[in-house]
């Protein structure tokens, strides 16, 4: 559906050269939700709006549903871009105009005749849970319903890609939730590309099959959504995936712990896998869990568990052999603090 091949813009200005973009290629697929994570200034708005080439890349290829649009000349460009929907972060709603209205603008713009229009935009006010806001003003919607009209707007002319800059940052979390259910809906109802740009990695584990992580312009890791979460490869993605998965465990609750502290990643069916009880009848060591969770992404379980283990030396070294065999990351917290004062107080 959207293919990008070697994208850079550079933006340039009398004293220096700023690269925005360097070196992307990525292909996103027809009817999935791909998401693009980074922190500010990492390049994924900018990266979004070559997309549609309201950013003129300086070098590359963009394609969409097998068009180069880079090759069009401007009107054909004007048309392509109706097939791509696109919603901001602050929503770009015209205050003097009612609901209605903001959502009839393209149409409008298109061409299209009143009564369609009005027929149109009744139809997509319903779609997003707005159908008694439509003689409204946006300074009488919340934020949430904002950003609902912004959504309706955006397919009105029936697009067969949506790209979403930063759609829920200014929204609280439960609104937040909200919009993610809604466009997850429209991507199933409507078979809609979504493109997804953010800087919270909840939301991409709440509704993106396949993700990229940015850093200064350029793509450091993508996968599907999945994977990235179970088995990071790039230090960033391991930052951004410890704001959703992690925990931090107090100080007083590792001051109390005398055995070894061990944190452990269940993914896919072992998080649903009797492999701490298993291993606590193997050998010859007790189990205490500190804390855990587990989170469903793309329907697939993934665990994260803190457990002091207590018992021989032997036993744990065995038990931790055991756990790193059949588990994705087993990471050691805190070793045996009995043990470290037994052989200090021998030295």
């Amino acid at each position: 559906m959207i293919t990008i091949e070697r994208l850079n813009k550079v933006f340039e200005s009398k004293s220096q050269s700023v690269v925005g973009v360097d070196n992307v290629s990525l292909t996103i697929n027809q009817g999935e939700i791909f998401g693009v994570v980074g922190y500010s200034g990492a390049g994924k708005s900018t990266l979004l709006r070559c997309m549609n080439i309201l950013e003129r890349p300086t070098s590359g290829k963009v394609y969409v549903d097998g068009t180069d649009l880079l090759a069009l000349p401007p009107k054909r460009l004007r048309t392509a871009r109706q097939s791509i929907g696109m919603i901001f972060q602050g929503f770009h709603l015209a205050m003097s105009k009612t609901v209605e209205d903001n959502v009839a603008f393209a149409l409008k713009a298109a061409g299209v005749s009143r009564q369609k229009r009005k027929e149109r935009t009744l139809e997509l006010l319903d779609l997003v849970g707005l159908s008694d806001k439509s003689d409204q003003y946006p300074a009488q919607l919340s934020g949430g319903q904002k950003q609902r009209v912004s959504i309706a707007r955006s397919l009105a002319n029936n697009p067969k890609v949506l790209l979403c800059d930063e759609a829920t940052s200014a929204l609280d979390p439960n609104t937040t939730k909200s919009i993610l259910k809604l466009l997850k809906r429209i991507n199933n109802e409507l078979g809609l590309t979504i493109v997804l740009i953010t800087h919270e990695m909840e939301v991409v584990k709440e509704i993106c099959d396949r993700c990229a992580v940015m850093e200064e312009g350029r793509i450091i890791e993508q996968d599907k959504t999945y994977n990235l979460f179970a088995s990071p490869e790039n230090a960033l993605t391991k930052k951004f995936i410890k704001t959703v998965m992690d925990f931090e465990i107090p100080n007083e609750l590792y001051e109390q712990c005398r055995g070894t502290i061990v944190q452990m990643k269940f993914a896919g069916k072992k998080a649903e896998e009797s492999i701490v009880s298993d291993l606590l009848k193997e050998f010859k060591i007790r189990g205490n869990i500190l804390h855990g969770k587990i989170d469903y992404i793309q329907k697939k379980a993934l665990g994260i568990f803190v457990m002091e283990l207590e018992g021989e030396p032997e036993e744990i070294r065995k038990a931790l052999e055991s756990l790193e065999q059949n588990l994705e990351e087993v990471e050691v917290l805190q070793s045996d603090r009995t043990v470290h004062r037994v052989a200090a107080g021998t030295e």
